[in-house]
């Protein structure tokens, strides 16, 4: 399988691309999707895939997977990897060269391209069918509930807890870990001043910068939007979320977080340069693999509280395929994607657990190289939480269990629209990183409330520009 080089799009194209197109109608009623029989010619299925965190999860398993699938069911499948950061600029080149792969797969909300790519109610209704509910979250990541098309099939998520170094919390008088937010302050602070490590919270434009501005607003009941889809960002709570964060900054940061990539976290946990960081399992991954040492020294705690006791987490990575409309493979690439939730133990498997269901409620296949073995486990639900109970990828002399917290992660992860859906002004708002340049200019000595306005006026114009389209609901 090869990589893919990076296309060179201006952000006018961008936008461009990701207009274009006509709004689908959605389907109504109890809609079963029945793929077409296959015609005597060969088939061919073109799949664009972002390169994993967990290499084995392309290397070992998901290229070799795909190979399998097309041999049984005589279609040529072709998978090319490409890097996180080039999946926007790819996927609105070929939308707009009207030309591409039939397949592409974001990890974000990719709602802003609902006007170029298939609704794909039919397979999601049809996945409902045969392995029951889709996790909220899922659904509000994928489907309009202005328009009612799915403007992609989420087949998986992960989830985003607080990976910690034990000894540095301990010698602070915390061992569990930060709790609250205002933890930060007053144990990570300590930390830096007496230890010399920092937090690792991003402050710049990339995904993990992302979602911990999110995860603080919502933890002072504030953020971009309602449930309704109005702007709600300039209120108190918004000002007093980002007065944290520029305290924070303050006393337990370094201003190389204005420049972090979406690894840099990663990198700093791994290289002991970091007490905490919001991420995903990945780091921990990595470093089981690269220093073990520091592996032993890594555990998690959910969400922080807000200053009521509020905490919810933006999921990681919220996986989205989308069909452009220029596909002329839509029913051989919904076949694959029925396929891909049948077996998504293997997903699970072979990320490491990094890949969460989408369809927790989906029967555990037998027969499947052994990923279903544990006893009990009749539902991804079942293998899900009995894995975080016995991580069948801890290495020698960690302790049993310490991946326990995230089997509670449904009750306190949500998506990046919390309490709406991931409409196209918030996938466009997210695309852009206004969030993270509002705690950022904060943090380099903005006053919070000229903070708070700057982004204001930059999220109700892309709100109006998309709710002009119908795409956006609300009034404001």
């Amino acid at each position: 399988m090869k990589k893919e080089r990076k296309d060179a799009i201006t952000r006018r194209d961008f936008m461009k691309a990701a207009g274009a197109g006509a709004v689908a109608a959605g389907l109504t009623g109890p809609t079963i999707f029945i793929p077409r029989q296959a015609s005597a010619a060969k088939k061919t299925l073109r799949i664009l895939q972002w390169s994993h965190f967990v290499p084995r999860y392309d290397t070992e398993w998901f290229d070799s997977f795909t190979q399998k699938w097309g041999k049984r069911n005589g279609v040529d499948v072709t998978v090319d990897h490409i890097s996180l950061a080039e999946i926007g600029a790819r996927t609105a080149a070929e939308i707009a060269a009207g030309d591409g792969h039939d397949l592409i797969e974001w990890i974000t909300p990719p709602a802003q391209f609902e006007p170029s790519v298939l609704d794909l109610t039919d397979v999601n209704q049809e996945a409902e069918r045969r392995f029951g509910k889709q996790h909220p979250l899922c659904k509000r990541s994928s489907r309009n509930p202005n328009t009612k098309k799915y403007y992609s099939f989420c087949h998986g998520w992960v989830i985003d807890p607080g990976d910690y170094r034990q000894s540095l919390w301990q010698k602070v008088g915390k061992p569990g870990g930060p709790e609250k937010w205002e933890d930060l302050i007053t144990y990570g602070g300590q930390i830096k001043r007496e230890l010399g490590i920092q937090l690792g919270i991003g402050l710049s434009q990339e995904l993990d910068s992302n979602m911990a501005a999110r995860a603080l607003l919502w933890s002072y009941h504030t953020g971009v939007q309602d449930v309704n889809e109005n702007v709600i960002i300039n209120n108190d709570r918004t000002i007093a979320a980002v007065e944290f964060m520029a305290r924070l900054f303050k006393e337990a940061m370094t201003p190389e977080v204005f420049a972090w990539g979406a690894v840099s976290n990663n990198q700093a946990l791994i290289a002991g340069r970091a007490s905490y960081i919001l991420n995903s399992i990945s780091a921990y991954r990595s470093a089981q693999k690269q220093v073990p040492e520091i592996a032993k020294d890594v555990f998690f705690v959910p969400p922080l509280k807000g200053p009521e006791g509020t905490r919810w987490s933006s999921e990681h990575v919220i996986y989205g395929y989308i069909i452009p409309n220029y596909s002329k493979n839509a029913d051989i690439a919904k076949k694959f994607l029925l396929h891909l939730i049948e077996n998504y133990d293997q997903a699970m498997y072979n990320s490491e657990l990094y890949n969460s269901p989408a369809f927790f409620d989906a029967p555990i296949p037998t027969g499947k190289r052994g990923y279903a073995t544990v006893e009990g486990a009749n539902v991804l639900r079942d293998l899900h939480n009995a894995w975080f109970d016995d991580d069948p990828f801890r290495s020698p002399g960690e302790p049993k269990g310490k991946l326990s917290v995230l089997k509670d992660a449904e009750k306190w992860s949500t998506n990046v629209g919390h309490p709406g859906p991931a409409s196209p002004a918030i996938g466009e708002v997210f695309a852009t990183f206004v969030l993270p340049n509002m705690m950022a200019n904060a943090a380099r000595g903005m006053k919070p409330d000229l903070a708070v306005a700057q982004a204001e006026t930059l999220i109700k114009p892309i709100f109006e520009k998309w709710r002009q389209k119908g795409l956006v609901g609300g009034t404001m």
